[in-house]
């Protein structure tokens, strides 16, 4: 501010000068993104530096939309954008996942032939396509760049990763390898990531091995966090128990990934014990920390832990308006069964959510009350408010735990023409209704609900059918689902227990005992 005085007091802010341009620079980077605004438009002379640096500066704090609308701004002006503004918007466009945008944006990059040799615009390309999920695109730009580096195979594997397809990013990364090409801190993140979305342990750890080898550990705090979450993910809470006391630097961000993780998995327990550890050492605990806490209260039906944590963040002052708190408050109550508690915080809302409804919800599918969670899709209703892909993905557990199969179908039939205009369906729709087949003994639909599933690498969809394989007595199925599962997650225990049991159930013991001993080898450290 002391500066734009001073220049203004020396009339040294003219008309297209540099001091101008400067200015509104340093007032984007540092977030004083109005003034910057303001600034401009004083300016009767504006030039594609400007305009790009102020979209930088949307882009940097989050404000994707304002981004492009001041690109749209800054060709009204008929400004010619340069490759550093493309890079910009197309950064702006994998955010907000605005594939629309982004084939435009290419068209002209072509049209204007910027990418013949530009490798940084080419990665920008690729990378705005592998956020927004179109990776046939993403690849035949990277096939096209005259070089490829890590930063464009990182983009594409990145991208795989986030959108669930972990096996394609396995496969991405050794062909990035084969090339000679070493990955670098956001390649192993991200390949982490898709090694725990599969329970890939013997991949993980080669992973662990590769980033030792490379000395990168011992700095790098979000890859030791990756680390962590991956081997939390695959059910070693040992191993990455034991990797966040050996991390030089203890931050929030770390101990909340292992104690999210277990909360995930199922180990609340855990979970607790590690929130105990983190205050003792005097780390304190963020937003997300406290939700994930909260979570794992919910999951062991730790009540008054539960309610104790609660009044702490209330005492805290961390509950006004804070979305992701008070749907963790609510949701905590209603796992733990307290739904009147539940629904009075959630009635208590300023402004009641589709995630808040959700996760109300989600507490009477828990305890197995479809008709108050149906309630709830009703009043949702009437508020104008339409429900999202996971109130349809809570409404269809409660179909599948309550037996309603004729209502399940009904949601489904409507979701699935819903999501074409909307989002792709999720794997874990799918395996709900595989679910809910299957638990009413119609295996040749869940059977079939199999075969039109986009993805097959979600170990959800093995376990529905071996469960009710297992509930049926169907071995054929069963082995055929079991040898499914073990492509997609080896280390995953419960497909072993479940296979056993099918042999058991069948007479077939000699079968059963080999599972098991395929179990106990997977069990070994």
């Amino acid at each position: 501010m002391h500066i734009h005085s001073e220049l203004l007091k020396y009339g040294m802010l003219q008309e297209g000068s540099s001091e101008a341009d400067i200015l509104v620079s340093l007032y984007a980077k540092c977030g004083y993104l109005t003034r910057g605004m303001d600034l401009l438009v004083e300016l009767t002379v504006r030039d594609v530096f400007s305009w790009t640096d102020l979209m930088a500066g949307y882009l940097k704090h989050g404000q994707g939309e304002l981004t492009l609308q001041c690109f749209k701004w800054m060709l009204h002006e008929d400004l010619i954008p340069d490759s550093v503004t493309f890079c910009c918007i197309l950064e702006a466009c994998g955010t907000l996942r605005d594939i629309e945008t982004g084939l435009q944006i290419h068209e002209e990059i072509v049209k204007q032939r910027l990418l013949e040799g530009n490798v940084v615009l080419g990665t920008a390309l690729v990378d705005m396509y592998a956020k927004c999920g179109v990776f046939q695109k993403a690849q035949e730009v990277l096939d096209q760049l005259p070089e490829q580096d890590v930063f464009c195979w990182t983009a594409i594997i990145t991208g795989l990763a986030q959108h669930g397809q972990s096996r394609d990013a396995l496969i991405c990364f050794k062909m990035m390898e084969s090339k000679g090409i070493s990955p670098d801190s956001m390649t192993f993140a991200s390949i982490l990531k898709a090694c725990g979305d599969m329970s890939a342990l013997d991949m993980g750890e080669w992973i662990h091995s590769e980033i030792i080898k490379e000395g990168i550990l011992d700095h790098d705090i979000v890859l030791g966090t990756a680390l962590i979450d991956m081997y939390c993910k695959c059910g070693s809470f040992d191993r990455g128990h034991g990797l966040l006391q050996e991390l030089p630097a203890h931050d929030s961000f770390s101990w909340t990934a292992f104690i999210s993780c277990a909360a995930d998995q199922g180990f609340g327990e855990e979970s607790l014990r590690c929130f105990e550890q983190m205050q003792q050492q005097g780390i304190r605990p963020d937003v997300v920390t406290w939700a994930s806490i909260l979570k794992a209260c919910g999951s062991i039906g730790a009540a008054t832990r539960g309610e104790e944590i609660h009044n702490e963040i209330e005492r805290r002052g961390l509950l006004q308006d804070n979305v992701l708190l008070l749907n963790a408050v609510v949701h905590m109550y209603a796992k733990c069964g307290a739904l009147e508690k539940s629904q009075q915080v959630f009635e208590k809302l300023p402004v009641q959510e589709v995630v808040t409804w959700n996760a109300l919800i989600t507490g009477y599918a828990q305890k197995g009350s479809s008709q108050n969670a149906f309630k709830c899709l009703q009043r949702m209703e009437q508020k104008g408010l339409p429900p999202d892909l996971v109130t349809y993905l809570c409404l269809l557990n409660v179909c599948s735990h309550s037996g309603l199969l004729d209502e399940g179908q009904v949601l489904f039939t409507f979701l699935s023409s819903w999501t074409t205009t909307v989002a792709d369906p999720c794997l874990e729709h799918y395996t709900c209704m595989v679910d809910l087949f299957g638990r009413a003994g119609n295996l040749d639909k869940a059977s079939a609900m199999v075969e039109v599933i986009p993805s097959l690498d979600f170990i959800g969809i093995w376990v529905a059918l071996l469960f009710a394989c297992q509930k049926w007595a169907d071995v054929t199925l069963g082995k055929r689902a079991f040898e499914h599962s073990l492509e997609v997650a080896k280390s995953d225990m419960s497909a072993y227990v479940l296979m056993r049991n099918i042999y058991s159930y069948a007479g077939m013991l000699e079968e059963a005992e080999e599972v098991e001993i395929m179990r106990m080898k997977m069990c070994r450290p």
